[in-house]
């Protein structure tokens, strides 16, 4: 999977700015007259903090004389009104940049900080919270990042690095254990899940030498006998209508990880803001 470096939040951050500020610039910040000034930006709410270097260099792209001192590190649990940055420079770059910025921390920060609600309600350390490929379009590379900040893992990041069987894969070619042992014999090193939502589709594959078995929109009482037929051969992991609710409840069961969509396609942004500092 590509990470998060330097190349990376520069073109991110370039695209993001160029959306922002073309064809005309900042049309109302260049009729004010400009200043050095202060300025701080600060957590609205708490959270688990994400997105600094991104929030740093969208300042630097626009004015490197921006001086841009963060107070905290990506993946600190912070109370809203900690100050996360403090500015110092001109006033017309810095309220250019402001709202690019902002928006890359409360991004992240939203990410991780659902995600670490879901880790913190699991029962147990040896299940772990993962996240899918439910992403924002050309934001997935932040969003898996913002999952590990807050204590999630990552799933596969696109359909090249491994093989995931779901239930349309089974409902074009109409016979699960032959999809599946056709995957096993042209797999080229590439770690197998196939996805089950019934007990019996699960005792039509069992034994067969793949990686991972995936139970979707399982009760918890079919979801623990499956984890009990299945753990002695494979890691197990559940998937579908994961709530905050219910999530210990799952966890219970004995499954090694939980998927959920919700952590990046629906993470609520984190509030924050940035104020002059007078």
């Amino acid at each position: 999977m590509q990470k998060i470096n330097n190349k990376y939040i520069k073109s991110i951050v370039y695209q993001a700015l160029k959306e922002d500020l073309e064809p005309s610039g900042d049309i109302t910040s260049k009729n004010i007259n400009d200043k050095k000034v202060l300025a701080k930006i600060i957590a609205g709410q708490n959270c688990i903090i994400g997105g600094i270097n991104f929030a740093k260099e969208t300042f630097k792209i626009l004015d490197k004389k921006i001086i841009f001192k963060s107070k905290i590190k990506d993946g600190k649990e912070i109370k809203k009104g900690k100050i996360i940055a403090i500015l110092k420079g001109s006033a017309k770059s810095i309220l250019k940049a402001e709202r690019v910025a902002l928006n890359f921390i409360g991004l992240v920060s939203g990410v991780a900080t659902i995600t670490n609600k879901f880790v913190k309600k699991i029962n147990g350390k040896s299940c772990k919270i993962c996240c899918t490929r439910k992403t924002l379009p050309n934001l997935r590379l932040i969003q898996k990042y913002a999952v590990k900040l807050g204590g999630g893992i990552n799933h596969r990041f696109n359909l090249s690095d491994e093989i995931l069987i779901k239930d349309n894969h089974i409902a074009v070619d109409q016979n699960i254990r032959n999809i599946v042992k056709k995957l096993i014999k042209n797999k080229k090193r590439k770690k197998i899940t196939v996805e089950v939502d019934n007990l019996e589709q699960l005792k039509e594959i069992i034994g067969l030498k793949f990686d991972r078995i995936l139970f979707d929109n399982m009760s918890a009482k079919n979801l623990r006998k499956a984890v009990k037929m299945s753990k002695r051969y494979y890691e197990t992991e559940a998937s579908g209508g994961i709530t905050l609710k219910n999530i210990k409840k799952i966890s219970s069961t004995g499954v090694h990880r939980i998927s959920i969509g919700q952590i990046t396609h629906s993470a609520p942004t984190v509030d924050c803001k940035l104020d002059f500092i007078s």
